[in-house]
């Protein structure tokens, strides 16, 4: 079982480990340029490798990336710990850890779902550490009565993944996978095996996350900090998200002063597995800046950027 980029790169050949706070955090490598870190979409099973895989070629011609397994996903881990207001400052604190462990002091910042919200927090809570922001398919921690759509709260994407946490089968992990992505045509079977092995294939890891404590009650108002944000910020949604409801990210984009969204119809909550071609260009014109695409990009031009 195997998923391979489109310029032929392994999961296993990009691997890469480091021991960091107390644990093994695991991350794939790929590229040379200024630093890019990647943080991956939030669900059972979910790694940084079958987020990115098909866009980190396009990426890495650019771009030193650095795609991280967030804490108590894929292998990195275990590591238990205690929640002081949101799950996503831990993963942020992960990410700079691993930035310092690999010498880099500022990077442009890519995530979808939890590490698109792992990725906008960090933005407003160590804007010294991050260039440029690209983020979508996430929450915003305003409660759930700003989500319009009717779908329920958790939402039924949160409430299939949650099914599958309970106990994971090729049925429900399907069903999870479904809801996550329009194009049914990409829920392989080779997709379901993949996720199962990734959610039951390390006990520990699963042990751990049910140890993670929460020292925070309900959705903390993240509206105030979100309008501190400094960084360029780009936004990429999937209109049929039913994870993260679109109309977050149109509140997201009044709320952030210097960002723009793009919404891609027919999409889902894992956009850059879905929709890698479209992703990419929306994001590579706005890390590369725009300006620069009138007549090409130069590799000065690129490194400008950092």
């Amino acid at each position: 079982m195997a998923f391979v980029a489109p310029n032929g790169w392994t999961e296993e050949g990009t691997s890469r480990t480091a021991q960091i706070m107390g644990t093994t955090v695991h991350y794939h490598e790929a590229g040379d340029g200024p630093p890019l870190i990647m943080l991956h979409s939030y669900g059972p099973g979910t790694t940084a490798w079958i987020t990115w895989h098909k866009v980190l070629p396009a990426f890495a011609k650019h771009f030193q990336c650095i795609a991280m397994d967030l804490p108590n996903f894929a292998k990195t881990g275990p590591i238990i710990y205690e929640v002081q207001g949101s799950v996503h400052k831990f993963q942020a604190q992960m990410a700079m850890a691993l930035m310092d462990h690999l010498g880099i002091d500022r990077a442009h910042f890519v995530g979808n779902s939890q590490g698109g919200q792992t990725s906008m927090e960090l933005a407003w809570m160590w804007p010294e550490r991050i260039n440029k922001l690209v983020w979508g398919d996430g929450h915003i921690d305003i409660g759930p009565g700003m989500y319009l759509m009717g779908t329920g709260f958790p939402e039924e994407g949160i409430r299939a993944s949650m099914e599958v946490g309970r106990g994971a089968t090729k049925e429900n992990v399907r069903r999870y996978l479904e809801l996550h992505i329009v194009d049914k045509s990409l829920i392989t079977d080779e997709l379901v095996d993949y996720i199962l092995q990734m959610e039951t294939g390390r006990p520990d890891l699963t042990e751990a996350r049910g140890k993670v404590t929460r020292n925070s009650e309900g959705y903390p108002d993240n509206a105030r900090e979100m309008r501190k944000i400094t960084a360029p910020t780009l936004m990429v949604w999937g209109r049929e998200d039913r994870t993260c409801n679109v109309e977050i990210g149109m509140q997201a984009l009044n709320l952030i002063p210097d960002s723009r969204l793009v919404v891609l119809k027919d999409t889902g909550h894992w956009v850059p597995f879905e929709r890698p071609a479209e992703y990419a260009a929306h994001v590579l014109t706005f890390l590369l800046g725009y300006e620069n695409f009138s007549g090409g990009v130069s590799s000065e031009r690129v490194a400008a950027t950092a």
